[in-house]
């Protein structure tokens, strides 16, 4: 009988908190951590923010704006953590011990088995400070007299979706560096070259379009590893940087975003199939 996925990864999470809760000053640790990080990249652009009325020229990314869209960031790189980054480094060394042939021998999916046995829960405060500084900038703006902002209860559901898409898109990149890994035998820089590319997602779209240079990352990061519309478009939702209605651009870019979400986890799906084929287990 095939074992149902939603238990297998209730066991996960489950020994996962146990794990976490058996020592539990480093679990304080992390956490600390981790929302000192968050501290400190919002005191930074609470700085620029002091010299500045917006980030890019007409982009419509105001403070208030833009703390919606920073809290965005740190609940999608929150969930990314929290499931995905320790089981992708992980892989790498399923691989070099041989442990993946007790993986490929499991009745279940081998990438859902790889996927998703340690979640991290030391990164959720970060996902939950980003909840809480959307609601705040929310309430900041609403009562902004100068902003005509428009919000109902249908946008919280379009802003999850999006921010859904947005994690499936960020798996699926770190699915396609992980597998690297069969055919590299070892992929320990998997988490620099991971910090490198995401790290284009983390600030609006609008800033790489001004020059040769920043348009080419733009075309690249939205069409060709589409990581920026990852952040920007839930954000957008919430935050009506060029107020309402949206654009035609940006509704197009958030059916690409839904497409891309799709088209990423098949080829992720693809490219992982096709590492396997090349796996040689410890016994051969």
């Amino acid at each position: 009988m095939q074992p149902s996925y939603l238990n297998v990864f209730l066991t996960f999470a489950r020994n996962s908190l146990i794990r976490d809760m058996s020592f539990r000053m480093n679990f304080i640790l992390q956490c600390v951590s981790s929302i000192s990080w968050a501290v400190m990249n919002f005191g930074l652009f609470k700085i620029i923010y002091q010299h500045t009325s917006s980030i890019g020229r007409g982009s419509g990314w105001e403070e208030n704006e833009f703390f919606i869209f920073l809290g965005t960031v740190w609940v999608i790189n929150s969930l990314v953590q929290t499931f995905f980054m320790a089981n992708a480094e992980e892989f790498s060394e399923l691989i070099r011990t041989g442990n993946l042939d007790f993986a490929l021998l499991k009745p279940i999916d081998t990438q859902f088995l790889i996927s998703f046995p340690r979640i991290n829960w030391a990164q959720l405060p970060n996902g939950i400070l980003g909840a809480g500084l959307i609601v705040y900038s929310l309430i900041q703006l609403s009562n902004d007299s100068n902003k005509n902002l428009q919000l109902s209860l249908a946008y919280l559901p379009a802003f999850l979706f999006f921010v859904a898409c947005g994690a499936i898109i960020m798996y699926s990149v770190m699915i396609v560096l992980s597998s690297t890994s069969i055919w590299l035998g070892r992929n320990q820089n998997l988490y620099t070259f991971w910090f490198y590319i995401t790290n284009f997602y983390r600030y609006p779209m609008e800033i790489y379009q001004r020059s040769g240079i920043g348009m080419a990352l733009w075309g690249t990061f939205t069409f060709v590893i589409p990581i920026l519309v990852v952040s920007n478009i839930p954000a957008r939702v919430l935050a009506q940087p060029l107020g309402t209605p949206w654009k035609t651009w940006e509704l197009l870019l958030a059916g690409y975003t839904a497409l891309a979400a799709v088209l990423s986890l098949v080829a992720s799906r693809w490219v992982f199939k096709r590492a396997l084929l090349s796996y040689r287990s410890a016994s051969s």
